[in-house]
């Protein structure tokens, strides 16, 4: 599966290793798909299809389908990142999770051609794998090959059939729903009624499938039935998401960060104490961060951040112009930066939520990843008709 870049507030992703220039990291939920894999195979199907084996083979057999399936899933997704670049695409990486794995973009495909043949790469890779697994396994039948490793490679063909199956159903953000949405998308020369067409189909098959969990857990197959539900919950949650994505590029992509600051801000004088900025300031407006302005000159910022530092006795004799930071890239930028690319700061961890806006040296506003999430979910409340 491919999709939008994502961030985390907190921990993200663990880099393993570079493949061509693409990051492969895991997310720790993998963790728990890999000791479901290596669980239901070993102690529940292989007992079944290969009877009198040692216990100890059983285990083996399903740590070995464990590391198959991640191998399947890189190459999965490898598939679609050789096939993004070749159209100039960036990709920041891939990663994979609990339901599988992304390859991760940064922007849209450049045309509806460009986003079929990328998306219908990850289905035939997967084909590709099931045909050299069957090929694997009939070698060993051949020439009589302990029967683990028959039982490992007919799992590990059978699994990646079913991930190029179930991945070619038209339901965006599946590879079958962008393979959908580049069909729409050409026929229309419309890419957003393309997208929210597909989406809303996605967002029916993770309702279809919720529906198929809760059947199947009534029914008795709580396991199954659990992860059916969770992966329609998944599924309807990417739909409406991956819309949403495009409607907020559209909101933000090439329009700079003057049209959407706060222009007239609250300023701090460089003389108060920190106990007046405080009780006077950072109560009254709720800011975490403020210009400091002297003299109707830009002198620096001051932030709730830095004032933690300081023991809370020291604060009425300290002023603002003592602790204040100077002017910087760290919490300042240009009116003309285009706001896209604030935001995929902003949203990184280490990074302020709040920048003023300066212009040949003069403070001329501020702009906070509040005020813009707030414009973000007004905008999509509006014009978002994804159910």
């Amino acid at each position: 599966m491919v999709g939008k870049a994502r961030k985390n507030a907190g921990r993200g992703p663990f880099r393993l290793f570079s493949l061509f220039g693409f990051e492969v990291k895991l997310d720790l939920s993998w963790l728990l798909l890999a000791l479901l894999i290596t669980w239901s195979l070993g102690a529940g199907v292989f007992p079944v299809e290969y009877p009198d084996l040692p216990r100890r083979v059983y285990a083996w057999m399903g740590i070995a389908c464990a590391i198959g399936v991640f191998f399947s899933i890189v190459f999965h997704e490898f598939s679609h990142s050789l096939v993004a670049r070749h159209f100039g695409m960036p990709i920041k990486g891939i990663t994979l999770f609990i339901f599988g794995g992304v390859a991760e973009m940064e922007s849209e495909p450049p045309s509806p051609r460009s986003e079929f043949l990328m998306a219908v790469a990850g289905p035939l890779a997967s084909f590709l794998l099931a045909f050299f697994f069957a090929e694997v396994e009939a070698l060993a039948v051949a020439r009589e090959w302990h029967v683990s490793v028959v039982g490992v490679c007919d799992m590990l063909g059978y699994i990646n059939v079913v991930v190029a199956i179930f991945n070619m159903v038209p339901a965006f953000p599946l590879d079958g729903g962008r393979m959908l949405r580049a069909a729409l998308w050409h026929w229309t020369k419309n890419m957003r009624a393309a997208t929210r067409v597909s989406s809303r189909i996605g967002s029916g098959f993770g309702l279809a499938l919720m529906f198929l969990g809760g059947f199947s857990f009534i029914q008795g197959n709580f396991i199954g039935g659990m992860w059916w539900f969770l992966i329609g919950i998944f599924l309807r949650g990417a739909a409406k998401a991956s819309y949403q994505q495009l409607l907020l590029q559209e909101v933000l992509q090439g329009k700079p960060v003057r049209n959407f600051m706060r222009r007239d801000p609250v300023t701090v004088p460089p003389s108060i104490t920190v106990q007046d900025w405080i009780e006077n300031y950072v109560y009254q407006y709720h800011f975490k961060m403020f210009p400091v302005v002297g003299d109707s000159k830009l002198l620096g910022c001051v932030s709730i951040n830095k004032i933690k530092q300081i023991p809370r006795a020291e604060w009425s004799g300290k002023t603002i112009g003592d602790v204040m930071e100077p002017v910087s890239d760290a919490n300042s930028v240009s009116g003309d930066v285009e706001t896209m690319k604030l935001l995929s700061a902003m949203v990184r961890p280490d990074t302020e939520a709040r920048f003023m806006v300066v212009d040949n040296g003069q403070l001329v506003g501020m702009i906070s990843l509040k005020d813009l999430l707030e414009l973000i979910a007004l905008k999509l409340e509006i014009e978002s008709p994804v159910k």
